[in-house]
């Protein structure tokens, strides 16, 4: 094809069906898609920073100290994200944590951006 022929053609923009484009209308959300979304929820006890050196000499009976106090609530994160603070329990020979502080959905959020 020669470029004065392609020169000559018209564009002709897409046309879009309103319904599929436009955003819901009413203010309801389903949220139905997302509920069988995997997300990983992970308990922190505290931290510690280490040298590599210290950290290699570390064996079987090592005491790591940590950075948090005992009796401190831990740290429940959903996804790397700070949802809430709990308290480990025991329950049928099984650790748990029962939650005593839960973060606000809308503080949540703000931290995601």
């Amino acid at each position: 094809m020669s470029s004065s022929a392609a020169t000559n053609q018209e564009f002709t923009p897409p046309v879009f069906d309103d319904k599929a484009v436009a955003p819901a209308q009413s203010n309801d959300v389903n949220l139905d898609v997302l509920l069988d979304v995997p997300v990983t929820l992970s308990m922190e006890v505290g931290r510690a920073r280490l040298p590599i050196r210290n950290l290699l000499q570390l064996n079987q009976g090592s005491v790591v100290e940590l950075e948090r106090v005992a009796g401190e609530p831990l740290d429940v994160y959903a996804n790397g994200t700070l949802i809430a603070h709990g308290e480990v329990v025991v329950i049928n020979e099984k650790f748990g944590i029962r939650l005593i502080d839960v973060v606000s959905p809308a503080e949540r959020i703000r931290k995601l951006r």
